[in-house]
């Protein structure tokens, strides 16, 4: 559905540092900065990228707006939750965990990157 997906972030390279840690938990390769300073993680169906805002100011989170990482297993999502606490970023929501409603049945991991921005783990389980 999506091409590429791009995050403001006010230090690029300590926002390497955060998604290389929890990215490569997923199995990706770290990014790669381009000649413009901006941070880029390629994928097979997709781009995930970093970068500060051409406007100038400062990047800030979206409020309300969530960027969900698939994971495989609740174990994956646990790595990856603690690999981004122990590379800068903060935990929030409820702890990683299984939650139900709506019928569904889910595995869900909740951080705040270094820039604010709200990242997610996320694994669908049978109901």
């Amino acid at each position: 559905m999506f091409s590429h997906i791009m995050l403001g972030a006010n230090d690029i390279q300590e926002s390497k540092t955060f998604y290389d840690a929890i990215l490569g938990e997923l199995g990706y390769k770290p990014g790669v900065i381009d000649e413009k300073g901006r941070c880029f993680y390629f994928t097979d169906s997709g781009i995930f990228a970093l970068t500060k805002p051409i406007d100038g100011e400062p990047a800030s989170c979206g409020n309300g707006s969530t960027i969900g990482f698939t994971v495989q297993s609740e174990e994956q999502g646990n790595a990856w939750h603690a690999a981004g606490v122990a590379n800068g970023g903060v935990a929030c929501e409820d702890p990683p965990g299984v939650r139900e409603g709506g019928g569904m049945k889910l595995y869900l991991a909740y951080l705040r990157d270094p820039s604010g921005n709200k990242i997610c783990a996320l694994r669908r389980l049978e109901a």
